[in-house]
């Protein structure tokens, strides 16, 4: 009988592995085998493979041979990432015999455990594979029998059942996934610190899980304290914390927060609830998570943690404050975002939107030079408070007075008028050593900026793919001067290796064509037109090179690059090449019915509510990517397309769902990207992309949510012209660039968050068995006594109608300890 396995269609019939044979299963079978003659009896072999594990038993022959022959039950098929079990069995379950699995024949895997029951992960691989296993028992006499199997791979497909839209106040995943709450806002991160209780009476977060929980990134260690990038039972999370939920931070929300005066303690409360933090993760076993409070490694980086500039900006004038009079050093990060990771094994935190938090009276504008009031206005710090109004909690203390950007001095190097300019960089921070001082790379910009993805190919320059999260904004290239070594990976001088790659070099925008092609335009001083005037905006004559990295943004639409629909996350296919832009959306006064271009393309409505509440522009967001030309990051050319559109698939026409999405895999929103690593199935020859989205716009029918894809390449798609749709009913055509449309097989829905939540940051263990994902800010428009979240107390069970929520990260694995995903 021949089997037709559910997984990819394989037909294990017609495998045989054994030469020596030429009997068929059913004269096997009819066969009577005596106690003398046989030393091994086929326990039974089933397949589960579809989704998830192959179960195999080992059977064997009664002629005395060291051969066996090979039943078609015996055989079986999967696809990488997933768990296949190994199981053979002696003759009447007789004892006596010392029984061994040994791998013969494929790609090598790992076999887990002993005797006469194994297991192993299905390798990653580009075509279907045949993997050859050999069960061997000895007798007490020193006999020796085997049997063979043989366990066709195939690549990697998704493998959960997609979850559906959920308005819960839970973290829903697939079937067969379980999920662990890790640190969450307020953990203590130190000995003696007390447990986080949660009413506001909490303080010192300088020592404790900062507020909403963004960008994330598992670091290896060794049981000796040392970097381990192939550890995936201990390591550093390292997470950015981007801003607040400041209702639920003080018994009764905070004091004056819009105007001030604001108590000392509430506003230190918030200064350190923002930042990094640095906490170190161990499995106890079968990847049971836990995070370990007293860990030397633990650390706070804060508003208030010095800093150090390095780069071609690095003391300029437009740096000099009254803390740092040469211009070369500084206080803290803010608002951090997204991320990225160098082969180093340092950390790229990103400060995003950081120009609200200053505060510039009346006053200032007349003390300010036509140039500044221009870079002030292009960044967007003009807010007479700043957000929370820390600057007046004290008069006289500068980690509240810096925040107040008001020309007060008689120079730059007694007050903080410059201290704007001393945040929007990308910042490397060394994780395995809590003591080093973090460093401002100024030649990667300054900017909103929303991510930084490295790519490190031997031989080439090394590159950094930014976005700058605002809306008509504008996506960045910075390419190093060094050519990549792989050697310098290994380095344990990791800060100095930033120092060689990321200090000096060119920094590019981007222009999109029509015709699906692009450019990189350089940021350099002498090549860089003035900035034209434009209305009341005088003209933006550049001094210098620093003062192109300090307000590239000027610069950027000096030369004519493409204004996007805010870009946000940038990631890197670790196969192609090819990188991938997060565009969250747009509304109709940034993205106009006659203001859209190929690259971003879309003007319509999607209704939402009982209400129906009107959103036009492009509320539901889309993803580009693009390939360099020649595959190489100093590449001054690509090529790109629209991967994928957001849509709500209920009640989108054709020329909204650009994508084809269902109820099982539409999304609005993208805001976080990332690839599974490289070191494992789920990274490696088609690799999954993962889809964090920050909605506002489908929320009716569903909270926020992470989708899983499988994705193609630039150009499996084509032309399309879409008719766009204005408030009026007046209608106008664009042409752009598609993808390919998604799938069931290469698009679902893997997760959906809790009430009112974003979902942020995304990593996976070296093995892809644990993937940790940040939910942010559940409950953010609720109020201390009346939160309208209740996570995570609510994952576990019925929370207390009192219980505030709180920002955390979940680490998600397969029951069955299989890659995610897969």
């Amino acid at each position: 009988m021949t089997e037709q396995l559910p997984a990819n269609g394989y037909t294990d019939g017609d495998v045989d592995t054994n030469a020596t044979t030429e009997r068929s299963l059913e004269s096997m079978a009819a066969e009577r085998y005596s106690r003398r003659q046989a030393l091994f009896r086929g326990a039974g072999a089933t397949t589960m493979a579809f989704m998830g594990t192959a179960l195999l038993a080992a059977c064997g022959d009664d002629d005395g041979e060291n051969t066996v022959a090979v039943s078609a039950g015996a055989n079986a098929a999967t696809s990488a990432g997933r768990v296949v079990k190994l199981t053979g069995s002696p003759e009447n379950g007789f004892g006596g015999f010392v029984t061994n699995w040994a791998q013969t024949s494929g790609p090598t895997v790992a076999l887990t455990g002993t005797g006469s029951s194994v297991s192993f992960i299905a390798p990653g691989v580009s075509a279907a594979t045949d993997l050859v296993f050999t069960f061997s028992a000895t007798s007490v006499t020193g006999e020796v029998r085997t049997a063979t199997t043989t366990v066709r791979v195939s690549p990697a497909v998704l493998g959960f059942a997609a979850v559906p839209h959920s308005l819960e106040d839970v973290v829903k995943v697939p079937a067969g996934y379980s999920v662990t709450v890790m640190t969450r806002l307020g953990d203590p991160l130190a000995a003696g610190v007390s447990a986080y209780a949660n009413d506001g009476s909490d303080g010192n977060f300088a020592q404790r899980i900062g507020d909403h929980g963004d960008a994330l990134h598992y670091f290896g260690l060794s049981a000796a304290g040392g970097r381990d990038d192939a550890s995936s039972t201990r390591g550093l999370m390292v997470q950015n914390h981007e801003n607040l939920n400041v209702q639920y931070l003080h018994p009764n929300g905070p004091t004056n927060v819009s105007t001030g005066p604001r108590p000392a303690a509430e506003a230190l409360k918030e200064i350190e609830a923002h930042g990094v933090s640095v906490s170190e993760y161990v499995d106890a076993g079968n990847r049971k998570w836990s995070y370990v409070q007293n860990s030397s490694f633990n650390r706070r980086i804060t508003p208030n943690t010095p800093m150090t500039f390095h780069g071609p900006a690095a003391g300029s004038a437009l740096l000099v404050t009254a803390y740092s009079t040469n211009g070369t050093a500084g206080r803290g990060t803010i608002n951090n975002c997204a991320n990225g990771m160098t082969p180093w094994a340092t950390n790229l935190t990103c400060e995003e939107n950081w120009a609200g938090y200053f505060r510039r009276d009346a006053a200032d504008d007349a003390k300010r030079s036509a140039r500044e009031l221009t870079a002030l206005s292009r960044y967007g710090v003009t807010s007479r408070t700043g957000n929370y109004a820390w600057s007046f909690a004290n008069s006289t203390d500068s980690i509240y007075t810096k925040w107040n950007a008001t020309i007060i001095g008689a120079s730059a190097a007694e007050d903080y008028r410059n201290e704007p300019n001393q945040y929007g960089w990308v910042v490397e921070i060394d994780p395995f050593d809590a003591k080093s001082t973090p460093r401002k790379r100024t030649a990667l910009g300054r900017f909103g900026h929303e991510g930084a993805f490295v790519r490190a190919v031997n031989g080439q320059k090394l590159g950094v793919y930014m976005g700058d999260d605002s809306r008509r904004e504008y996506l960045y290239k910075f390419v190093s001067s060094a050519t990549y070594a792989a050697a310098d990976a290994a380095s344990t001088s990791r800060l100095a290796m930033g120092d060689k790659y990321l200090d000096a070099g060119i920094l590019y925008v981007a222009k999109f064509n029509a015709d699906g092609s692009g450019q990189w335009l350089p940021l350099v001083f002498g090549s860089v037109p003035n900035r034209p005037a434009a209305g009341s905006t005088p003209e933006y004559v550049f001094a210098d090179q620093a003062d192109i990295l300090v307000n590239p943004r000027l610069a950027a639409d000096a030369v004519g690059a493409t204004p996007m629909d805010r870009p946000e996350w940038t990631a890197g296919n670790p196969v192609t090449g090819e990188i991938y832009l997060t565009l969250t959306n747009n509304n109709a006064a940034g993205r106009p019915l006659n203001g859209t271009d190929a690259a971003n393309p879309r003007h319509y409505n999607d209704p939402k509510g009982t209400s129906n509440t009107a959103q036009y522009g492009n509320p539901n967001g889309h993803i580009v990517r693009l390939r360099e030309d020649g595959d190489n990051t100093a590449a001054l050319t690509f090529k790109w397309d629209i991967y994928l559109f957001g849509a709500d698939a209920a009640d989108a026409g054709a020329n909204v769902n650009l994508s084809g999405l269902t109820a099982d895999n539409d999304f609005s929103s993208p805001d976080g990207a990332y690839f599974s690593r490289s070191t494992n199935a789920a990274g490696q020859f088609n690799p999954v992309l993962w889809i964090e989205t920050d909605d506002g716009a489908l929320t009716d029918r569903t909270n926020c949510m992470l989708l899983a894809a499988i994705p193609g390449r630039v150009g499996d798609g084509g032309a399309k012209t879409i008719t766009n749709t204005g408030s009026t009913g007046a209608t106008a055509t664009q042409a752009t660039i598609v993808g390919a449309p998604a799938t069931a097989a290469n698009l679902r829905r893997f997760l959906v968050g809790p009430v009112e939540c974003e979902i942020t940051g995304i990593d996976t263990t070296p093995d892809g068995r644990t993937i940790f994902v940040g939910i942010q800010h559940p409950g953010e428009n609720g109020t201390p006594t009346a939160p309208s979240s209740h996570w995570p107390d609510s994952q576990t069970g019925a929370a207390g109608a009192t219980v505030r929520p709180r920002s955390a990260i979940v680490a998600i694995t397969k029951d069955d300890g299989g890659v995610v995903a897969l």
